[in-house]
């Protein structure tokens, strides 16, 4: 009898493995099926306020599109790379902007999450909360912080889908023309789809203030489509990363050693009145440690 329960248990513990080796494989899949060239629609609506003044004017709807290209820059195990270049201009001038990057590590307990006023806090979370999980870190066109979550794939019913809560700065769309709020409570939802994949957003815009409780002031519809073309499409993007990818390897370094420091994070707006990305979008005078290491430096309080 003991021996026929140790088979029963051995059976069960090599089950489990084998199911969880199976969900790994098929959340890497899932993550780097978001891979690829893309003709994409940004769209954007406010869809409820809570001002209470008659005088509130909310933002535009935001109908918006364009060809993107997502590189995997790298793949392994538990850690996933992917640099989105969307690609502007006529066919024949592409012009290629280097647009926000995503990393995806499994079972991380180390977070950097956005406070206010261009703050992070360090977080770590206990292992057993984020089991099975995968950390989605998002950055700013200068590889700089912008939000991170942790959430768990899930694959039901034929739909492969990651979906978290956390808090950011203003998006890009907003932070130019609106000083009436301070955070983004965002909720993502990455869907993979039979064509491509879905960037669903559900944000709160909120008013944070030190000692005070949020207030949302109102709330924000995102739905972003990315429909797979020919890979051939986004030549202009594969050549121009394939010819700048190494700067970017070093401000990935940098960045990773500032990270390292597991401390609350705190960065300047401007330094000599210029923000980050004027400098490090610079491939002309900033592209070796030497030039680009400094800049960051300068800009972490």
């Amino acid at each position: 009898m003991k021996q026929v329960a140790l088979t029963t248990l051995l059976l069960v513990a090599l089950s489990t493995q084998i199911h969880a080796q199976s969900k790994l494989q098929q959340d890497q899949k899932a993550i780097k099926n978001m891979c690829g060239c893309y003709e994409v629609n940004f769209n954007f609506a406010e869809t409820f306020e809570y001002s209470g003044d008659l005088t509130y004017m909310p933002s535009a709807t935001k109908h918006d599109k364009g060809i993107e290209w997502v590189e995997l820059v790298q793949d392994d195990a538990d850690k996933i790379v992917m640099q989105h270049l969307l690609i502007v201009g006529s066919k024949e001038r592409p012009y290629i902007v280097k647009h926000w990057r995503q990393d995806w590590e499994f079972e991380n307990t180390n977070l950097y999450v956005y406070d206010h006023d261009n703050k992070w806090n360090f977080v770590t979370l206990p292992k057993e909360d984020v089991a099975g999980q995968w950390t989605q870190r998002v950055f700013q066109v200068d590889d700089s912080p912008r939000y991170e979550g942790s959430a768990t794939w899930v694959h039901v019913d034929g739909k492969s889908y990651w979906e978290n809560t956390t808090t950011a700065p203003l998006a890009r769309r907003e932070y130019t023309t609106r000083s009436d709020y301070n955070v983004m409570n965002r909720t993502n939802r990455h869907e993979i789809v039979a064509n491509g994949w879905i960037h669903d957003q559900d944000n709160d815009k909120v008013i944070r203030e030190t000692g005070k409780e949020d207030v949302i002031l109102a709330q924000e519809k995102g739905h972003n489509t990315y429909v797979k073309i020919d890979d051939s499409e986004c030549k202009a993007a594969q050549d121009y990363w394939a010819k700048n990818k190494e700067k970017w390897v070093i401000v990935r370094a940098k960045w990773d050693a500032v990270f390292a420091r597991n401390t609350d994070l705190m960065l300047e707006e401007k330094v000599d009145n210029k923000t980050m990305f004027k400098y490090l979008l610079d491939d002309e005078n900033y592209k070796t440690s030497e030039t680009i290491n400094p800049i960051i430096d300068a800009f972490v309080k």
